[in-house]
């Protein structure tokens, strides 16, 4: 029996003129690892199985897979089918635009700051209690610190509110899992963060989208998309959209935020990016507390290699009920880590980095702008552009144009969760780490924008 959808979500349907289909094939598992559908070490559906589903013959599947083990995205191992690579071919581009991370702080000598850091959250510590495990919300100094990270956004925040979580996405995942069954639905922009998507579909969630505009979505949207479906949560990035950059102006977010209370609904506000943007309006936690989880993670201001992220509760009582899923889950964060966090809070350290990340990232932003031969949307601090793309080209196209040139940029198709994706992609400007070579990537895509076509591959 073929392989529905919904065991595949990373399968799309074929794209006419988009090129030969088993190179459209190779296209889904390169977007599906980009985005997190498919993780190092999962196992591709068979490829008889996977022709059924895609109505194509057995040899177009075969010569995918093939292309695939070529590009070093997948493993083969006889008797037991094919695998997601345990180095997944992104991680090869010479040039990398789909990694949306912060770049090397502007001005600031990160690997000092690491290692006096460490060499003083060592001097203050018990080793041994450090490298323990430490079950729980995070001690009253690691949350209270979580608070003062948080305060130019929230004010003064109670700390029993505050969780210490290894990472957004793990929070993610456990709001979901926290506050709503499977099978229901949680409503959301069209296009979303895809580690959304992941997590929702572990979770055996819905996504639902609720129409939006230039600014996000639409109080009047998520009124409806709220009554008819019966969904009594919502998820938003409420600043620097990932993708779109769309930001909800003060009055926006005031509207959504009294609809979902006037619906009894609840909110997860992923919020990675208000404090990099600086110009943030009040966060939908400060507007409707009561109903709210803030989930603000370091790794989109400071640095991934962090993994800390802070989130906000509704009450104490709520906090315990994330931790105890978190604990499922992961147990707990790096104490290490989280020692680190704080520390450089607590010193300053950290608004420093946030300063540095800010520069930078305006800096590559300017550069976009210069280059690039078509405009795009952005914030000026922020991490990444949306690059709505002309008429005469297609989004599948221009990803292979880029393959071919060494570039990775992302596609559409991994935030879209309803209908038919955009022409456009994301490119995300902090992963290359010095800007010379940024230049260069955005040189060489400009270059292939401009130029309107790729040749077909088959021809030699």
């Amino acid at each position: 029996m073929a392989t529905s959808r919904l065991t595949l979500p990373w399968v799309r349907e074929f794209i006419d003129g988009a090129g030969p289909r088993y190179l459209q094939i190779v296209a889904m598992i390169e977007e599906a690892v980009r985005a997190g559908g498919l993780r190092p070490g999962e196992r591709l559906p068979p490829q008889r199985e996977l022709a059924g589903r895609l109505g194509v013959d057995l040899t177009t599947v075969t010569r995918a897979y093939t292309e695939a083990r070529h590009r070093g995205l997948i493993d083969a191992m006889t008797g037991r089918g094919s695998f997601i690579a345990a180095r997944p071919e992104a991680s090869a581009f010479l040039l990398d635009l789909s990694m949306n991370i912060p770049p090397p702080p502007k001005g600031v000598r990160l690997a000092e700051k690491l290692e006096s850091g460490l060499a003083e959250v060592l001097r203050r510590s018990d080793v041994d209690l450090l490298m323990s495990y430490h079950i729980g919300a995070g001690s009253l100094a690691d949350r209270s610190a979580g608070g003062l990270w948080l305060a130019p956004l929230l004010g003064s925040v109670d700390p029993q509110r505050v969780i210490i979580s290894p990472g957004a996405q793990p929070a993610l995942a456990a709001l979901l899992g926290l506050l709503a069954r499977p099978g229901e639905a949680v409503v959301t922009d069209r296009l979303v963060y895809p580690g959304l998507r992941t997590a929702a579909r572990q979770r055996e969630l819905t996504l639902l989208a609720a129409a939006g505009d230039a600014e996000g979505m639409l109080p009047e949207a998520l009124d409806a998309t709220l009554a008819a479906s019966g969904a009594r949560l919502v998820y938003l990035t409420p600043t620097i959209q990932n993708p779109t950059t769309a930001t909800l102006s003060a009055a926006r977010r005031e509207a959504l935020a009294e609809i979902v209370r006037r619906r009894d609904a609840q909110i997860i506000e992923d919020d990675p990016y208000a404090r990099l943007a600086g110009d943030a309006p009040p966060p939908l936690a400060a507007l409707a507390p009561e109903r709210t989880y803030h989930v603000a993670t370091l790794s989109k201001t400071l640095t991934p290699g962090l993994r800390t992220a802070f989130v906000v509760a509704p009450s104490a009582r709520h906090g315990e009920a994330l931790v105890a899923m978190l604990r499922g889950m992961v147990l707990m964060p790096s104490p290490l880590l989280t020692a680190l966090a704080v520390h450089w809070i607590r010193l300053g350290v950290a608004e420093e980095l946030l300063e540095g990340v800010r520069r930078e990232a305006a800096e590559r932003q300017r550069a976009a702008a210069e280059i690039l031969p078509i405009s795009g949307r952005a914030h000026p601090n922020g991490l990444h552009v949306w690059l709505p793309l002309p008429s005469h080209w297609d989004r599948h196209r221009l990803i292979e144009a880029a393959r071919q040139e060494g570039l990775g940029v992302t596609p559409s198709d991994a935030f879209c969760i309803e209908g038919r994706a955009p022409d456009a992609v994301r490119l995300s400007l902090g992963g290359i780490p010095d800007r010379a070579r940024l230049v260069t990537a955005l040189r060489k895509l400009a270059d292939i924008l401009e130029g309107g076509h790729v040749a077909d591959p088959l021809v030699v």
